[in-house]
């Protein structure tokens, strides 16, 4: 455990880092989060949201009201620090820890020694190692007996943040463990799972293994709905047949894969191990294949509409009921339609956003619909996001348009 635990400073207050911090102070921890953006700091001091999640308004309004929990744009002083920030990949599907780097130069001019440091990015085998040896670089003072660090990697479900967050067990990688048990006794002001304590480096790759075991999955019902669509056959059908089965369980296919986990985390066990990862590779390969294939039943379609057809593409965002876009099939699906198809309008619908992506602005041929405009204009409907809203689409509403449904909500 550190020396003392009076403050706590959370680098990152996007979609992981702001819910740790929120619950953290709501449970009593004198908190300060930490983010570059001046936007979301006096979003979050103002008790304000930047994005959608159930349930975390009303605990962040309570935590900045009791005033356990403030945000800034500089790195704070504090005597344990969580690291939440962005790991994407680079064009090669490396990782890329500059995010990480940038968090822990920040951290390495605030420390006196005894602190604790914690990883939560979502990151590949090794990389906690990495932090720490660049926090011990930058300060030749301390040595490695001087600080505390470990990985311990979300395990969350956008739009049940608030909930999984306290209820999921916790696995907990120390590069000691005595940084392992100070990592536990932090979490344990509000997790109510159980801590599973493990090394560094087995703990970023759990996370990896979790969400490459749901690629893989997800991959073979994306194959199967290809193969059924040439075949005749409802792949829905064909799944929930196959799933009465004891020991089969397939889910549901989909346009892709998005969102910053399992669209991004396989990418890393493969850098990690090229010449082994064959099935991952696979996978992650067959995933983002699907919206292409997705994008030439809409052209068809299209085409066969006639001159000047409009498109409605039902969700942007890379899953339901959220407005996150990150490494969203849907919105690649939408910005490489407005650039193959510049003759036809293209009428959004995501009703969890107020304003069209950057990718998709300067499209003269998009614009962001209401679910009831869109639908009484298009020729061509294509469901992508299984939103709520989308689910209570009548027959009626749909008209005489083609149908396109990813999700086999319409069935």
């Amino acid at each position: 455990m550190p020396r003392k635990l009076s403050t706590v400073g959370v680098i990152g207050l996007g979609y992981i880092g702001l819910p740790t911090a929120a619950i953290l102070a709501d449970h009593g921890v004198r908190t300060i989060g930490m983010d570059v953006s001046e936007r979301n700091v006096a979003a979050v001091n103002n008790g304000e949201v930047p994005f959608v999640e159930p349930g975390l308004r009303e605990v962040l309004e309570r935590a900045v009201n009791s005033g356990t929990l403030t945000a800034s744009t500089e790195t704070p002083v504090a005597d344990a620090y969580i690291v939440a920030v962005p790991t994407p990949f680079t064009e090669t599907h490396a990782a890329d820890l500059s995010y990480i780097e940038a968090a822990a130069d920040g951290i390495a001019a605030k420390l006196t020694g005894g602190e604790l440091i914690i990883l939560e990015s979502t990151s590949p085998p090794g990389a906690t190692e990495h932090m720490a040896a660049r926090i011990l670089a930058a300060r030749p003072d301390l040595t490695a007996e001087d600080i505390l660090v470990a990985h311990c990697p979300e395990r969350v479900l956008p739009g049940k943040i608030m909930e999984e967050m306290i209820t999921n067990d916790r696995i907990i990688g120390g590069l000691t463990r005595e940084a392992a048990e100070a990592a536990r006794d932090l979490y344990s002001a509000f997790c109510k799972g159980e801590f599973l304590l493990t090394d560094a480096k087995t703990a970023e790759m759990a996370k990896l293994t979790e969400n490459s075991f749901r690629d893989v999955n997800i991959a073979f019902a994306n194959e199967l709905s290809v193969i059924s669509h040439k075949l005749g056959i409802d792949v829905w059908e064909l799944i929930e047949l196959a799933n009465h089965h004891p020991r089969v369980n397939i889910l549901q296919p989909g346009p892709g894969v998005g969102g910053h986990c399992i669209a991004v985390d396989p990418w890393f066990i493969v850098d990690a191990a090229p010449e082994q990862a064959n099935l991952i590779r696979t996978a992650r390969q067959t995933n983002d294949a699907k919206p292409e294939w997705v994008l030439g039943r809409i052209e068809q379609a299209l085409e066969a509409a006639g001159e000047n057809p409009s498109v409605a593409l039902l969700g942007l965002a890379f899953k339901a009921n959220i407005d996150d876009l990150r490494e969203s099939p849907s919105l690649q699906i939408a910005e490489t339609l407005a650039q193959r198809a510049p003759g036809a309008e293209i009428l959004a619908v995501e009703p969890n956003i107020e304003q069209l992506p950057a990718v998709l602005e300067n499209s003269a041929n998009v614009t962001l619909t209401s679910v009831e405009d869109a639908l009484e204009a298009a020729d061509v409907v294509v469901l992508l996001v299984d939103h709520a809203a989308f689910k209570a689409i009548t027959t009626a509403q749909l008209g005489t348009a083609t149908v396109i449904d990813t999700r086999g909500i319409w069935r």
